[in-house]
């Protein structure tokens, strides 16, 4: 993916976006301006006069950039081909004020897929948050759910936000720990 930081915008066209940390989304209008603090995943973290805003990759083009593609899944695709798709998705969600995967910080507790009599599926998620009181929460649940109801068979995504076990930096990947200096 291509790295955007710092990188000047203009917003070209009204659009949602939510704000961070506070999680209640707000309307960017044509004209305002700003920079993309975070590009991962497909979705951006903009700060534009002085606070700061998610925008869902679906939304790019409101700032000039590509719109996300949807996954794929191979022919004849099994519930463990989904399950792990389901996982490579979950990779593209970020904690707007951390760099890293939800996946990598350790968020995602299970992921269980279940065929449905009429050939879709259903994915149950069970994650939660690195403090409780995040405002961001239900935008990172929102996020999960949108992302793994891309997957094509996925008639349904359930995603369910807990807090037991509550979450401690041992959770987290090596390689997240190296990335926010928590080794």
């Amino acid at each position: 993916m291509a790295v955007y930081e710092n990188e000047a915008f203009v917003v070209r066209r009204e659009v949602q976006a939510v704000a961070v940390p506070a999680g209640v989304p707000v309307t960017l209008h044509p004209g305002q301006a700003g920079y993309i603090t975070q590009a991962l995943g497909g979705s951006f973290t903009l700060y534009v006069e002085g606070n700061l805003f998610r925008l869902p990759g679906a939304e790019a083009d409101a700032i000039g950039k590509e719109v996300s593609l949807p996954p794929e899944l191979p022919p004849n695709a099994t519930e463990d081909d989904v399950r792990a798709l389901a996982w490579e998705q979950m990779k593209t969600c970020y904690d707007p004020e951390i760099p890293v995967n939800i996946v990598d910080l350790g968020l995602i507790y299970e992921c269980d897929v279940a065929p449905n009599d009429d050939g879709t599926r259903t994915v149950d998620v069970r994650m939660t948050l690195t403090a409780p009181g995040c405002g961001m929460g239900d935008v990172l649940v929102q996020d999960v759910r949108e992302k793994v109801e891309l997957i094509p068979t996925v008639r349904e995504a359930k995603v369910e936000l807990v807090f037991d076990p509550p979450w401690n930096q041992s959770m987290m990947s090596a390689a997240a720990r190296l990335q926010t200096g928590m080794m």
